[in-house]
């Protein structure tokens, strides 16, 4: 069979299964996207004149002052010593493991971890832990049996807001259990970044644990509407990942036009907190309307998982939904574990709680037996 046929043959496979994946341009009310600040809508940004140095590494002629700005307010923002923008949150959570985990360490991870994270361990090749999901007595069972092996660093991965769960991690607890142990906590705050704490800082900087975290990962593709990524950490690390980090050394740099729209995203979100309750209320809002003995909930935040279990159920009634005029998306393996698909929606500080009830009533429809 050629690689053609064979590319051919798996993809009817998909079909069948119902698990084919096709780019789809949105429309109808956003429940899909990560704008949970819904930023995406008001922000109408000036076009910016910078030089055009962004065809090449930040190493070779890709930096510019824009970025020197942008990464020391970060860092004051997040109460950290630096910070280091990279290109994406998926480069920066593979480019951090990659090159500060070394193959005869030990890292533990959260079986839902983002698949970044999970490629980042693995691309690592150090021993890894796969522990349930915010099981703490499963990972301290871990960490018993890593701390007796010497010459090892260990390391301890999650995310702190998990994006297809909806739930949150008890970072106190695991700071505590890595300081018992002697690991380093490294946690992605993809999907809080900008939504908890007094300036939107995220969960880390919510609870006071910046000093217990060895780094922090955050996106601005979710809640401050603005491409790339950055990581936060001491001085030290920012030092590291600019001489070790293939993620970084060998990438073309982001363009310095979106330099100031960060500025712009940080001035605006740090002083956010009514579109921070906005966005909560709405959650609970919303959780409230649609609660029913036969819908099952996942989580607490905005981020909702209905889960459906079987396929085809959820490819079904989200294609109803959408043709209700809620672009709302089924979610199947493997992006989450066998026999759980799932409906994820996406609460945003600017939805109309009008919407929110309307929406309600038609999940409720859909998933109550007649």
């Amino acid at each position: 069979m050629s690689l053609a046929d064979r590319w051919r043959a798996e993809l009817c496979r998909l079909q069948e299964q119902r698990r084919y994946r096709q780019l789809a341009v949105g429309s109808g009310i956003d429940f899909t996207s990560n704008d949970y600040l819904g930023y995406t809508s008001r922000f109408q940004p000036t076009m910016i004149s910078a030089p055009p140095s962004g065809t090449a590494s930040r190493l070779l002629r890709g930096h510019h002052p824009v970025w020197d700005e942008v990464e020391s307010r970060l860092a004051q923002w997040h109460g950290a010593e630096a910070a280091i923008i990279m290109n994406s949150g998926y480069t920066a959570n593979e480019g951090l493991l990659t090159t500060i985990i070394r193959p005869e360490d030990w890292v533990a991870s959260d079986e839902h971890n983002h698949a970044s994270l999970i490629d980042g361990i693995r691309a690592s090749r150090a021993q890894k832990f796969i522990y349930r999901h915010q099981d703490l007595n499963h990972l301290e069972d871990g960490l018993r049996q890593a701390v007796r092996v010497s010459d090892r660093e260990c390391f301890i991965v999650t995310e702190s807001l998990f994006s297809m769960d909806g739930d949150l991690t008890p970072l106190r607890e695991l700071a505590e259990l890595a300081d018992r142990y002697g690991a380093h906590l490294i946690v992605d705050e993809a999907h809080a970044t900008g939504c908890f704490g007094i300036t939107g800082g995220g969960r880390v900087d919510e609870l006071g644990l910046r000093a217990s975290v060895l780094a922090t990962v955050h996106t601005g593709g979710k809640a401050l509407a603005v491409g790339g990524a950055y990581i936060v950490g001491s001085r030290l690390l920012r030092d590291w990942l600019v001489n070790h980090c293939r993620h970084l050394i060998y990438t073309t740099a982001l363009p310095p036009l979106l330099g100031p729209l960060w500025l712009t995203a940080l001035e605006r979100v740090t002083k956010d907190n009514e579109g921070r309750q906005r966005l909560h209320e709405n959650s609970r809002f919303f959780r409230q309307s649609v609660q029913h003995e036969q819908i099952s909930l996942l989580g607490s935040q905005y981020i909702i998982p209905i889960v459906l279990g079987d396929d085809r159920q959820a490819v079904n009634v989200a294609r109803t939904l959408q043709q209700r005029g809620f672009d709302i998306r089924p979610i199947r393996p493997p992006s989450v574990p066998p026999g759980t698909a799932r409906l994820r929606i996406s609460i945003h500080a600017d939805h109309d709680p009008s919407d929110l009830r309307r929406l309600a009533a038609t999940i409720r429809e859909l998933l109550t037996p007649s």
